[in-house]
């Protein structure tokens, strides 16, 4: 993981889903919504949504895990927001076709437009 062996903090609770969610501005592509919120925390969070309607548990959790490292590569590395990634039908074939890097690439536009909107 980035930042040594420490990963960025993580979005837990339904309430904390739920108030980016509300309050956050979002971008989205054809495999990814990415929903972003200021917050007065010094680092950024993160949670993953993934639904059963993207995979079976194994393909659920290796998108999920993915998507944690997409977002602990990116630099700069965000400060002071709460991001949600919500995985779509289809990502994990996508990420299998076109790649890692690929999946990189889309999580730091996405972040980047959710942010500056």
């Amino acid at each position: 993981m980035a930042n040594g062996s420490q990963g960025r903090g993580r979005l837990t609770r339904s309430a904390e889903f739920d108030a980016v969610y509300r309050r956050g501005t979002s971008a989205a592509s054809r495999h990814l919504v990415v929903y972003a919120f200021p917050s007065e925390r010094d680092d950024a969070r993160v949670g993953v949504a993934v639904s059963r309607k993207v995979g079976n548990a194994v393909v659920r959790n290796r998108l999920k895990r993915q998507l944690r490292e997409a977002f602990d590569a990116l630099e700069p590395a965000p400060v002071g927001c709460d991001v949600v990634l919500v995985a779509r039908p289809g990502l994990d074939e996508a990420v299998e076709g076109q790649g890692f890097a690929w999946l990189q690439t889309e999580v730091a536009e996405l972040v980047g437009k959710s942010r500056a909107a």
